[in-house]
């Protein structure tokens, strides 16, 4: 499914629940799964009209205003929970979104946050809550349109500070944002966190079949024009067209939907990141790639990317987890075309030999010589591979059709 967060008068922690709420996903549920990590908690739900717009205004009832949590609080209780890796990863991204946003502004070390001044047990709900609901409802792609801000000054614990407020204005950095008419804050640490880690793209609808749509009220009079409301768009992708079909008539169809898995790691040794390697691809992974990546505190590191089927995600997944030193990794669907292909026999001066048979999109074809064969092939003649490579791609081009095939 694909989520649209269109953002046309701000976002906030309860907006994005309430949206959700108003989607589809019972109230009660999240909270089900929320009390299991942490109490002190309610949530309640009203049915409220903004600009004759039907909406739900989500209420966080807290119970416990006394407990103080710090960052490292927080990531144990998400760390040690039952959530599912896609949760965990996803919520404990937002959370590090928010504690750096505050400690580069108030100057404390990250770890050592406190949550207190974005609501505490508010934000841990508003946060894993949004994920909770993602996950439930199937969404893989979600797209969030411009962030609109806000203008003036809010009173907070520090005094008066200019709209967007500093940890807005700091995690929404390299995200496109607009103005608006509105004179009071309409964009929360916590609704930039959740749109900022959600979203893969921000632009306008993209194509779909609408399933549903869902608002979430804010609580404020922003003295906008527009109704304080987030609107979601939830829907299926479009197939395609008749014209596209009879485009793509003759080509290869593609294969099933395939998974891609992806993690990071500055930690783990070189030796283990080639054991890691030589066992998913033994346990069935389509493929397996390393990539340099710089990481934060200036670390190199290493980027593991697992393409997988669809059967084998959670199976390579916990392969992934168990093997190396990450505490989460991320994983998405995503289509693949190949071209058709067959193993055939081709004649050679090393004889009868296995090639791969590649058919292009214009029906012509290569023949692509298996490594494994060449390399038998050098060692037994005690020659170069890149000779015996050379040899056989030049003498390849008459099949043996009497050879066996499979």
């Amino acid at each position: 499914m694909i989520l649209y967060l269109d953002i046309f008068s701000g976002i906030s922690g309860d907006m994005t629940l309430g949206a959700f709420v108003d989607l589809g996903v019972e109230a009660a549920w999240i909270e089900e799964h929320l009390t299991s990590l942490f109490a002190g908690f309610g949530l309640k739900t009203e049915t409220v009209y903004r600009h004759h717009l039907k909406a739900v205004d989500l209420f966080v009832e807290v119970r416990d205003d006394q407990t103080s949590r710090q960052y490292t609080d927080i990531k144990k209780i998400i760390i040690e929970s039952d959530l599912s890796e896609f949760v965990k990863e996803k919520s404990l991204e937002a959370f590090e979104r928010i504690a750096r946003a505050e400690s580069a502004i108030h100057g404390h070390d990250m770890d050592h946050i406190h949550f207190h001044e974005i609501g505490g047990i508010d934000s841990m709900v508003d946060i894993i809550g949004s994920f909770l609901c993602v996950e439930k409802l199937g969404i893989t792609r979600v797209v969030a349109s411009k962030i609109p801000l806000g203008s003036g000054f809010i009173k907070c614990a520090h005094g008066r500070i200019p709209v967007p407020v500093p940890a807005v204005a700091a995690i929404l950095k390299g995200v496109p944002v607009t103005g608006s008419d509105a004179k009071t804050e309409i964009v929360t640490p916590t609704g930039a966190a959740i749109a900022v880690t959600l979203a893969q793209e921000f632009g306008p609808i993209p194509e779909m079949e609408i399933q549903g749509v869902g608002y979430g009220a804010g609580k404020r009079d922003t003295g906008s024009g527009l109704p304080n409301l987030l609107r979601m768009v939830m829907g299926k992708p479009v197939e395609k067209s008749r014209e596209d079909n009879e485009r793509y008539r003759d080509l290869p169809e593609p294969e099933d939907p395939v998974f891609v898995i992806h993690t990071h790691l500055d930690d783990t040794s070189p030796e283990i990141l080639g054991f890691v390697m030589e066992l998913l691809l033994e346990q069935g992974a389509l493929d397996v790639s390393y990539t340099p990546v710089q990481m934060k505190k200036n670390r190199p590191g290493t980027r593991i990317e697992v393409l997988t089927k669809p059967e084998d995600l959670h199976r390579l997944s916990d392969l992934v987890l168990a093997q190396t030193s990450s505490i989460g990794l991320r994983y998405f669907p995503c289509q693949r075309k190949v071209l058709k292909r067959e193993l055939v026999y081709a004649k050679t001066s090393f004889g009868r030999i296995q090639v791969k048979k590649v058919y292009a999109p214009d029906h012509s074809h290569t023949l692509v010589p298996e490594y494994e064969v060449l390399k038998a092939i050098a060692m037994e003649k005690n020659l170069p591979l890149k000779d015996v490579y050379a040899r056989v791609m030049a003498e390849a081009n008459f099949l043996d059709t009497e050879g066996p095939k499979r």
